[in-house]
């Protein structure tokens, strides 16, 4: 449900330094003080122990599962590792989450860094980690052939990918071999997967069902690449593979499966968002139509997005726009029966955030409330001390990132619209409020404000023609002005 992550696929020196800026703009640091990285160096030398006041002490042995990580190319904070086989129910599905609580003691340095921090924070060109890279590419990260202590679920399912059963424990695992998605793709599309990873490509796609009939939106945005284009920069849309859904929908299955837990256990945090409004869906409809997708009045918005082409310019584009009414997301702490509005609205059911510790605080707290769950015992104090305050941490982490992202987003439409200074581009009309038009361009995932007055009769779902005034990369500003209504 996340915004598109750009990616650089040149090397330029003004734009390491204009993303450095935008870092140092928000106050977004790549690095740890000395008390924070001293503190995970000494913690990655000794090794994972399950924390004193933790009630889940006991460490099981599964390093027999032939677990593989799937993560994108290059990445090294590896939090999942899957494994499957099929059984005489449907199917077993095994997913090992990074055991960060055996790194991050409670009340420590690195916990309060962490806690500060609230998330990674993805930029284009690196990333600022929620803790040293000693711990999130090293020592807690599920890294092929070396033992790792893990948080490991186990799935029964029936043929239809619907979960029978879902337990937590913590044992050693070890991953057999690390894979990006297009080795993964690769090997099932070639008929050399072994049994295990074959079967994500059953389970996936039954999940996706699942997920349909609920009524879920299932947004597949593809990262985007800062390309040079005659000699000009430009942004393309990576291409999109099936994997991708498959593997995101065991952590989704996770995330669901946990929020059941702890709903059962009656405490916890859950990751909530509103289903979006009418009225916003209208203004999507006229987004779609900008951009030349076809949408039925009897089609629902979650069947429209599910069945668009990620790998279609136009279709990314608007997957892009459509992202921004996925909004309202937010932590819910719950004592007892959760309220009303406890679910999540994009997913169709409750959902937690369990499988990202690496790369979020809030999963390693919802994993120790979990465990403690799924082995009878209570939770402990060092969770329930701090569950109230991870909402507004968590809420921190995401502003820090969602103005990370409109900074960055505003100076890569700027630097590739430069050249197009004093052009005239075609843009549909999603929303006219006070005097300005909300305007989607339709040849580009570009979304702008143009001022507008009565007499120009612009309606939503018009088709207009703006001329491009001002693109500054500086100020990472764009700037319109109506050359002709259509």
């Amino acid at each position: 449900m996340a915004s598109p992550r750009v990616s650089l696929a040149v090397d330029d020196v003004g734009l390491l330094a204009s993303f450095a800026a935008i870092r140092a703009e928000l106050h977004i640091a790549g690095t740890f003080d000395d008390a924070t990285q001293n503190e995970a160096d000494v913690v990655a030398r000794r090794g994972p122990a399950v924390p004193v006041t933790s009630t889940v002490r006991a460490v099981t042995d599964r390093r027999d599962i032939p677990f593989v990580t799937i993560d994108p190319e290059g990445s090294r904070d590896l939090d999942q590792a899957y494994a499957a086989q099929r059984s005489a129910r449907g199917f077993r599905v095994w997913y090992a989450i990074a055991d960060v609580a055996a790194f991050v003691a409670p009340d420590s340095v690195l916990d309060h860094t962490a806690r500060d921090r609230g998330a990674t924070m993805f930029a284009p060109d690196e990333r600022a980690p929620l803790h040293p890279l000693v711990i999130n590419e090293g020592a807690a990260s599920l890294l092929p052939g070396v033992d790792r202590q893990a948080v490991l679920w186990t799935f029964d399912t029936d043929d239809h990918g619907t979960v029978l059963e879902a337990h937590a424990e913590r044992a050693m695992v070890q991953s057999r071999r690390q894979l990006s998605y297009p080795e993964a793709q690769g090997l099932i599309d070639g008929d050399t997967a072994d049994e295990s990873l074959a079967l994500l490509a059953r389970i996936g796609p039954a999940r996706i069902e699942l997920e349909r009939a609920r009524g879920a939106v299932s947004l597949n945005i593809p990262s985007q690449n800062v390309v040079r284009a005659g000699g000009h920069y430009a942004l393309e849309f990576e291409q999109s593979l099936p994997i991708e859904k498959w593997n995101a929908q065991i952590s989704l299955m996770t995330g669901m499966a946990a929020a059941q837990i702890m709903i059962a256990a009656g405490i916890g945090l859950l990751r909530t968002m509103p289903a979006p409004r009418r009225a916003d869906i209208d203004k999507l409809r006229h987004s779609a139509a900008a951009l030349g997708i076809e949408w039925p009045i009897a089609m629902s918005y979650p069947d429209r997005i599910r069945t668009l082409d990620p790998n279609a310019p136009r279709a990314a584009a608007f997957m892009t726009h459509a992202a921004r009414l996925l909004r309202g997301a937010g932590y819910l702490v719950f004592r007892g029966t959760p309220p009303p509005d406890h679910e999540h609205g994009a997913i169709a059911a409750p959902y937690a955030h369990a499988t990202a510790p690496l790369r979020r605080t809030a999963d390693r707290f919802v994993n120790e409330i979990v465990l403690s769950h799924c082995a009878g015992l209570a939770v402990p104090e060092w969770t329930l001390s701090t569950l109230d305050e991870l909402p507004r941490d968590m809420s921190r982490a995401q502003q820090r990132q969602h103005a990370l992202d409109r900074a960055v987003f505003d100076l890569l439409e700027a630097i590739t619209l430069e050249p197009s200074i004093g052009t005239t581009f075609e843009a549909g009309v999603t929303d006219v409020v006070d005097g300005v038009a909300r305007v989607q361009l339709c040849k580009a995932a570009v979304v702008a404000d143009v001022p507008v007055v009565p007499t120009d009769r612009i309606q939503p779902g018009d088709t207009i023609r703006l001329r491009l005034i001002e693109a500054d990369p500086v100020h990472r500003s764009v700037r319109f002005a109506l050359a002709q209504a259509n």
